[in-house]
């Protein structure tokens, strides 16, 4: 089911890139992965998926260790002030759950970005 289900919408978003002219790698497809089991988050990963959505902190952690490394996670949702401690700077020193590849999606206050 998750195979046919990342199918069908795959094609869905090469058929509205061609219709506005626009070429295929300029949308990515991101599987929001928030409150989904690991095995469901590996099936779609087995199917080619390396784009996941998380919007709370802890369970990317959680789940960044048990999944695979070349995973790009996107922080999507309202990021807390208590939990930006966790996100900031993290990518220049590549710790466990938020590297160079990794994207905060959600970042919605200037204070953050300038940190």
């Amino acid at each position: 089911m998750i195979k046919d289900n990342i199918i069908i919408i795959k094609n869905e978003i090469i058929e509205a890139l061609k219709k506005s002219g626009r070429n295929e790698n300029e949308a990515s497809l991101i599987a929001v992965s928030k409150t989904k089991p690991v095995n469901m988050i590996k099936e779609a990963y087995d199917c080619g998926m390396r784009d996941f959505g998380e919007n709370k902190v802890q369970e990317l952690v959680d789940k960044y260790d048990r999944l695979p490394n070349d995973i790009r996670w996107h922080l999507i949702g309202h990021l807390q002030t208590n939990k930006v401690k966790y996100i900031i700077d993290k990518a220049a020193i590549d710790t466990p759950f938020i590297t160079e590849k990794d994207i905060v999606d959600s970042l919605d206050c200037l204070k953050y970005a300038e940190q």
